[in-house]
């Protein structure tokens, strides 16, 4: 028995020299732990390659999302100054808008200083077949408005009369209308004295829906081209000198064959039209 243990310690003690010995030419050949790691080594390889590139995808995620909260807050930031910089604009605008109509007021007021005039909005339209009239929002009760009184755009182009006067709103008949008729003056501001630069214009019904206004009794020594100003003459005391009537597009003989007249475009689209004077 005990030769056989003295044999047993002699072979265990013999195998972990050599095994010590193997693992010390290994590491001084191989430049590693051993071929006992390296077998490792080679088998965790590829578990250490996945484990590497999951941590770099979930690094690149992570580094999305966190980029991604940026844009997020920097598109909320740029929304807010665009929300910003659109209501300084429209206020801008408006203060513009309220400029223009206080410089063109005044403006008005400068040309045709003996005319008491306040501002009215027109609210709805009666047309048809045979008159072309609009209701503006301004009667005995709201304001001063008499029957008979001019009514001008901002600018001084002539639009229409008041015919009819309510409570609370108003009838302007148009310059187009049938009934309708203002002395003028063909060329100059209507300051002019000569008779035969005088004539009268008046709605016509062959005319309205064209948009058009006749210009009638035009004196035969008086040439009249295309494109001339009407403007009121102030005679007769119902409109004041100097409101812009339009100007002639054509000029016709009656077919009678004695005297002219000719049609004339009004300076102001009465169709287009939402604030007035008068």
């Amino acid at each position: 028995m005990k030769a056989l243990i003295t044999r047993r310690s002699i072979i265990i003690a013999s195998a972990s020299v050599l095994i010590a010995i193997i693992a010390i030419i290994s590491v001084n050949i191989f430049s590693s732990s051993g071929p006992v790691t390296g077998i490792a080594n080679t088998i965790t390889r590829p578990v250490r390659a996945l484990s590497s590139t999951v941590a770099r995808t979930f690094e690149t995620i992570f580094s999305a999302i966190y980029r991604y909260d940026e844009l997020l807050a920097r598109n909320a930031e740029l929304e807010r100054i665009i929300v910003e910089r659109e209501l300084d604009f429209r206020a801008s605008e408006e203060l513009a808008r309220e400029n223009a109509m206080l410089r063109d007021l005044l403006e008005f007021s400068e040309r045709h200083g003996g005319w008491e005039h306040e501002v009215a909005t027109l609210t709805s339209w009666n047309a048809d077949n045979w008159s072309l009239t609009f209701v503006i929002n301004k009667g005995y009760m709201n304001s001063e408005i008499e029957h008979g009184m001019p009514v001008a755009t901002e600018y001084g182009a002539l639009i229409g009369q008041v015919t009819e006067v309510g409570a609370v709103s108003s009838t302007v008949t148009t310059l187009l209308d049938t009934t309708f008729s203002a002395a003028v003056y063909i060329g100059g501001d209507g300051t002019g004295d000569s008779e035969s630069a005088r004539a009268t214009v008046k709605g016509d019904f062959s005319y309205m829906r064209s948009g058009l206004l006749i210009l009638d009794f035009i004196n035969d020594e008086i040439v009249v081209n295309h494109g001339a100003l009407i403007v009121t003459s102030g005679r007769g005391g119902v409109f004041p000198p100097g409101l812009t009537v339009g100007n002639v597009e054509t000029v016709f003989t009656h077919t009678s064959g004695i005297g002219r007249y000719a049609t004339i475009r009004p300076m102001q689209d009465v169709d287009n039209i939402n604030n007035v004077r008068y």
